[in-house]
């Protein structure tokens, strides 16, 4: 019964509440030590100036924690946001280093078998070849997608165009990539949040609209980068709170626009498509230089 009783209260006081019960505690000794030294010339000076600097301590703490709390859901998104793409950025160096290695000698070895098998195993031999070209292919699909490394090499749009044409290449989608503006010296973050908020996008497409077109632009604004992306499948209904109603996708997007101080907008009905507008705000520094963007000839 005492542990039962214990658990109910340890869940019923939260922390704030035990702060501010050590804050009502120290003011309440603080007020029983004035009337005391009021009352009593016992009572030593030292006591009262113990517990008026006990009342102060507190006091500075509470609202000093009351001010750290303020920013702590920021925080722990843009840390949440590092931790995904670190992690990311883990698995696709060991599915391109480990397993790639190991399926390409794993493909070496089974083509060093067929040399020397007979005839009569040479079929099965050549499935057993073409399913470790398949699926190395495909572990070197995934590694990219999880580490673009294109981005820093090739910049933002060429590696959508990559990506569009990769994962569009056997499906019925026509697809388009807009960009009539040099994009050079975007920084990395922002080239991050575009590429993967495109990517979920694509994703979410291609398993739930079933559409027939898609529209990706890019565009240099003043204020910042556009990014824009239309189709014209099944669409659905945006939740006010993706995160609680299971959109994780889309509250992925919110969470990188949000890290960003941009802005993010879902317009989409059931059977009218699906349409994004993000905008992703310059920093101070580049804010000169993306007013006045080159228009490629």
């Amino acid at each position: 019964m005492y542990a039962s009783l214990k658990s109910l209260i340890a869940r019923s006081v939260s922390r704030s509440n035990a702060r501010r019960m050590v804050l009502a505690l120290c003011l309440g000794s603080l007020l029983v030590s004035l009337w005391a030294y009021a009352r009593s010339e016992s009572l030593p000076l030292a006591v009262l100036l113990l517990n008026l600097a006990t009342l102060v301590v507190v006091g500075l703490q509470q609202w000093s924690s009351r001010k750290s709390i303020k920013f702590q859901p920021q925080e722990l998104a843009d840390r949440l946001l590092q931790v995904q793409e670190n992690e990311r950025h883990r698995l696709s160096r060991e599915l391109h280093d480990d397993i790639g290695q190991l399926l390409t000698a794993a493909k070496l070895q089974s083509e060093w078998l067929k040399r020397r098998l007979p005839d009569d195993l040479q079929g099965q031999c050549t499935v057993l070849c073409n399913t470790l070209n398949e699926t190395l292919a495909k572990v070197r699909d995934v590694s990219a997608i999880l580490n673009p490394r294109q981005l820093a090499s090739l910049g933002l749009e060429a590696s959508l165009r990559a990506h569009l044409l990769k994962t569009l290449e056997n499906t019925p989608v026509h697809w388009s990539l807009e960009c009539q503006q040099r994009l050079t010296g975007i920084p990395e973050e922002m080239a991050v949040a575009a590429f993967r908020i495109t990517q979920e996008a694509v994703t979410n497409m291609l398993r739930h609209a079933q559409a027939r077109n898609l529209l990706v632009r890019l565009q240099r604004l003043p204020q910042g980068l556009s990014l824009y992306i239309c189709d014209d499948g099944l669409g659905f209904s945006p939740a006010i709170n993706p995160g609680l109603e299971g959109q994780r996708g889309m509250a992925g997007m919110s969470e990188r626009i949000d890290q960003l101080g941009g802005s993010l907008s879902v317009s989409s009905q059931p059977g009218k498509g699906t349409r994004i507008d993000a905008l992703f705000p310059w920093a101070p520094r580049a804010l000169e230089r993306a007013s006045s963007p080159k228009v490629l000839e």
